[in-house]
């Protein structure tokens, strides 16, 4: 099966799910970059390359996913009570 005939076949799935297009390109990327890393052995400077970005750009972007990973944080009023999820 050809690469477009298989990315059409997600692409529809994923339409299906409604799931918007910047959740889909942001989590395509995410998905991208481990399995580059993963098979580079972690290795920044050989998965940037192979990935064709330079490799603070790489930096950045594993960085900016492991923020987005961390929970929520409450924070709480003067009572002490919680009143809102944060992120820090």
């Amino acid at each position: 099966m050809l690469l477009r005939d298989r990315m059409e076949k997600m692409i529809n799935e994923l339409l299906d799910g409604r799931i918007l297009l910047d959740e889909a390109v942001t989590e395509f990327e995410k998905v991208y970059i481990q399995m580059a890393l993963a098979r580079h052995s972690d290795h920044l400077s050989k998965t940037a390359v192979a990935l064709g970005i330079h490799r603070n750009t790489l930096s950045k972007r594993i960085a900016c996913y492991k923020e987005s990973a961390k929970p929520a944080r409450r924070k709480a009023n003067s009572h002490g009570k919680r009143i809102s999820a944060t992120k820090d």
